[in-house]
């Protein structure tokens, strides 16, 4: 007998809640009513065959996420790397991280996005060692002149004198706590911590003055700080979360060559669980035909582990990363690029990203509620709390104002 769908349990977007649909609509009679608005020919490549070249060999690129270093949108000039006829391409030694010190002004970044669960957070760093392919923080190095692609990766900047900074912005007049996002544009726990320590001078500055904080890493190296974690804890100051892509050590390397594996990350996340330190995970991003089939996998690895809530985001790719992304396809998945690429655009109206607020994180479409669907039910089955909003239940009211004392005795 064949199935039918009803307007009240259709998924948004789906032709019967469309008017006049099931039949007679030829808008209706497309996959899922979809227009479709994609700036290329249909039957056209996604990407000119120009794109997909990458500007070094692999030896030069080895251990790194993007394939090009495209000067910046907002540079007058653009480079590229042509071979002169020498054959001196395949000697290109490897690309060697640069970190440069800068000494900011403020620490202390602020937002009003309405579908961001924080109003204010700290980076540490600019750029991100970990090279993760589909970051979507990578246009943000075009405003120091740099590329979204091998630059973001390897031309690094830190911030000495962060710790400092956060004490005197805690002790400014007029300030209201609130919890500290930290992991929100850079990882804290990128390569270059090791050496640098700063989050971890950031997070004393933090629990002497009983301040909540939330972390978001994919990195292992913060069970380094399960001192300074376990004692935010014990005071409900502090909130963790793994990000996890997929259980595919490959795919890992590929997507993400410089973050630590699959198995280190779940293995980060029971030892903060068994140290009390609250710990969720984020499943993050979830790439439609690429890694999207082991959502239950991953959702199971961490619930095992001892994650108590777990989240997810769709892939975005604003600006830069849309073409960075789509080269990397047509490196390592050649024969899922095209379709990956029309899974996306289903899920974004028909183009290649929609950064309307509500939306840009979930996406829309059949497609987009299936994904979210299935995290709904894995998540119920597994006994795993969905975290809505980052940091709400943090304990605020013990904050002490650096020089003066507890800044709610009053209440």
């Amino acid at each position: 007998m064949p199935m039918t769908t009803s307007r009240e349990t259709a998924p948004p977007g789906h032709p019967a809640q469309t008017a006049n649909s099931p039949v007679g609509n030829r808008a209706a009679k497309r996959p899922y009513g979809f227009t479709d608005h994609r700036p290329v020919t249909r039957g056209a490549p996604l990407v000119p065959p120009s794109v997909r070249k990458p500007d070094l060999p692999e030896s030069g690129r080895r251990g790194r996420g993007a394939l090009t270093n495209k000067s910046g949108r907002y540079e007058p000039l653009s480079r590229e790397l042509a071979d002169d006829g020498w054959d001196n391409l395949e000697d290109v030694p490897a690309l060697k991280t640069q970190v440069t010190e800068e000494i900011p002004r403020h620490i202390i970044t602020r937002n009003a996005s309405p579908d961001i669960p924080f109003d204010r957070s700290i980076n540490a760093y600019r750029g991100c060692e970990h090279g993760c392919v589909y970051c979507f923080a990578r246009p943000t190095h075009a405003y120091m002149g740099l590329s979204a692609g091998l630059d973001f990766e390897s031309k690094l900047f830190a911030k000495p004198n962060a710790a400092q900074l956060l004490e005197k912005e805690l002790a400014k007049p007029g300030y209201e706590v609130a919890p500290i996002a930290m992991g929100t544009n850079t990882d804290p726990y990128q390569p270059i911590e090791q050496r640098y320590r700063i989050t971890r001078s950031l997070l004393e500055v933090l629990s002497t003055y009983n301040h909540p904080v939330t972390i978001l890493t994919k990195s292992a190296r913060i069970v380094r700080d399960i001192d300074i974690l376990s004692s935010l804890a014990q005071r409900n100051l502090v909130r963790v979360a793994l990000s996890v892509t997929t259980l595919d050590a490959k795919l890992a390397r590929a997507l993400e060559p410089r973050a630590s594996t699959p198995a280190r990350r779940i293995e980060a996340i029971k030892l903060l669980s068994d140290a009390g330190i609250p710990v969720g995970a984020m499943i993050a991003p979830v790439i439609p035909a690429l890694n999207d089939m082991e959502i239950e996998k991953l959702l199971t690895g961490v619930a095992y582990a001892g994650a108590r809530d777990a989240n997810f985001v769709i892939l975005r790719l604003p600006l830069e990363i849309r073409d960075i992304f789509v080269e990397w396809l047509h490196e390592h998945a050649p024969d899922k690029a095209n379709h990956v690429m029309s899974l996306i655009r289903q899920m974004r109206g028909g183009k290649d990203y929609d950064a309307k607020w509500g939306e840009r994180q979930a996406g829309t479409g059949p497609y987009a509620w299936q994904i979210a669907r299935r995290f709904e039910i894995a998540t119920k089955k597994l006994g795993l709390g969905y975290r809505s909003r980052e940091g709400d239940a943090l304990d605020c009211s013990q904050f002490l104002v650096p020089g003066r004392g507890k800044q709610l005795a009053l209440l």
